[in-house]
């Protein structure tokens, strides 16, 4: 069984009419999936999600910060009311929802062994008395203290072209929380953090591991990266439930990185985490959006991450869906199969020297704190 967790309520999230985070992709989304058929499918429930409560909020964020969301108002002391973070009407509700949403699939994930999807999720950049980069309340924070009321080990693992790094803070002292953050490096890009060398402090000193990737990464790259580090990561820590933001952003037509994912690499990294997900912890898989700034793509590129977690294929885009789409957008949606930029010549090997660099800076670290040295498993 996989829960979807969706409401046309999502669509309050809008930071600004021309702010890039559209809520059209999800509605967009969502959509795409009826069109195809995949919502009257019997191993799929669709639930409508409720609102975290204040005390539940609480257990990330502190009360200060909460109150500051509820009066709507710019305040910038806690990130509120900048160009990324806008304040908007009815900004308490329209967090509260996506982090409700999130912590309920994880409770389904406690209740029956299960996969499950918040396509509204993934906000990983909100900090416990501060927003930050579109984000208000941490709903994969959120979600993962829910799943630590029964699972003694939780991994994390975001793809998404941005590091995680408010998820990083907030369990960065924490050996029950296992941080992965795959994304283009913060040399590059914002936050700016998510380097090798940030790995954790204290009892967590080791349980946070970032994999920078060079500018251009495309599925070579982030394949090698992956299987470089990432399965020896699973089989070490042996997670009970895992946690992945899966954005979008990687994709080589995304407006605000540079990074060069194609839909079909994209899928290969989540076909590879749904499948660790059933090795080590009973397919016990939370999915959430993040990040993705393409029309043309987010849709698609969720809808076929579904897919992956019920173990089938996106066999085509339908008819309806891109005569919506296109009214909606006016913009076509990406066609398939997904080729990718032209590779200059020279550029591969350079941006792969750089990447191995990274790795085996990687893999010296993590060697010396827990004598493992990751490699393809």
């Amino acid at each position: 069984m996989i829960y979807l967790y969706y409401t046309d309520r999502f669509m309050d999230y809008e930071l600004s009419p021309d702010h890039p985070m559209k809520p059209a992709r999800l509605m967009l989304t969502h959509a795409l999936m009826g069109e195809s058929g995949l919502l009257d499918e019997d191993d799929i429930r669709v639930i409508e999600p409720y609102l975290a409560s204040e005390r539940d909020l609480l257990q990330i964020h502190d009360k200060a910060y909460i109150d500051a969301v509820k009066a709507e108002k710019p305040d910038l002391s806690f990130g509120l009311g900048d160009v990324d973070t806008p304040v908007f009407k009815g900004m308490y509700d329209a967090s509260r929802l996506i982090a409700g949403s999130s912590m309920e699939a994880a409770e389904s994930l406690i209740r029956s062994d299960c996969r499950a999807m918040n396509i509204a999720g993934g906000l990983h950049h909100a900090f416990p008395s501060k927003a930050g980069g579109f984000c208000v309340f941490n709903d994969p924070a959120l979600a993962i203290v829910r799943l630590k009321d029964k699972f003694k080990r939780i991994l994390y693992i975001d793809i998404d072209g941005h590091h995680g790094d408010g998820v990083q803070e907030i369990f960065y002292q924490d050996p029950d929380v296992l941080t992965i953050s795959m994304h283009e490096s913060g040399k590059y890009l914002f936050p700016g953090t998510g380097f090798i060398e940030e790995v954790g402090r204290g009892p967590g000193k080791g349980y946070c591991v970032n994999i920078p990737m060079p500018q251009y990464s495309g599925d070579e790259a982030y394949v090698h990266a992956f299987e470089e580090i990432i399965p020896s990561l699973f089989n070490w820590f042996r997670p009970k439930a895992v946690v992945a933001q899966i954005g979008i952003d990687t994709h080589y037509s995304d407006p605000l990185t540079s990074l060069r994912l194609t839909l079909g690499g994209y899928c290969s990294l989540i076909q590879r985490i749904c499948e660790l997900s059933d090795r080590y912890c009973e397919g016990r898989l939370l999915a959430l959006g993040g990040g993705g700034y393409s029309l043309s793509v987010v849709p698609l590129a969720w809808t076929m991450a579904f897919q992956i977690m019920r173990g089938q294929k996106m066999p085509h885009l339908p008819c309806r869906f891109v005569e919506l789409f296109e009214n909606v957008t006016g913009l076509e949606p990406i066609s398939l199969p997904d080729s990718g930029p032209v590779i200059r010549p020279g550029s591969r090997e350079r941006l792969m020297a750089e990447l191995d660099e990274t790795l085996g800076g990687l893999k010296a670290v993590l060697n010396s704190i827990h004598g493992i040295c990751p490699g393809p498993k």
